[in-house]
């Protein structure tokens, strides 16, 4: 799905529904919670995403911190240094100029590195990341 969420959804699934809601704190789900539902129910990110939508639920704290958090919108700056091997990692998986959310995860985690650390580097070489996991972006 992508940024391209629907506000309607069929057949909601009670299930589905209430795992949303579980994690929901004041109308709000963060990225990490989100991710929490993904990874202990049947239930792939994009769809907690379009829920989220459904149920009138804000996403917040990216774990990118590119959305959702007060009182600027993202808390990405740019890295101070981004290592060549870093760089042509992220360079790599470029489409159409611009980072996968879901690559810039990959990532992460083949460098051992927190999710931000690829943020910040994308900041400082002019890279935009696309494609929120949740639909988000």
């Amino acid at each position: 799905m992508g940024s391209e969420k629907q506000k309607t959804i069929e057949n909601p699934d009670d299930s589905k529904k209430a795992f949303v809601l579980k994690y929901t704190v004041d109308g709000e789900l963060s990225c990490i919670d989100a991710f929490r539902i993904v990874s202990g129910h049947k239930i792939v990110p994009d769809e907690v995403g379009i829920y989220a939508d459904f149920l009138g639920i804000n996403l917040t704290k990216c774990q990118m911190g590119l959305y959702g958090y007060t009182p600027e919108k993202k808390t990405v700056k740019p890295a101070s240094s981004v290592s060549p091997e870093l760089q042509k990692a992220i360079e790599d998986e470029l489409d159409e100029g611009k980072l996968l959310c879901k690559n810039a995860w990959d990532i992460a985690s083949g460098f051992g590195i927190g999710k931000m650390d690829v943020s910040c580097a994308c900041e400082s070489m002019g890279i935009k990341i696309k494609k929120c996991q949740l639909g988000a972006f």
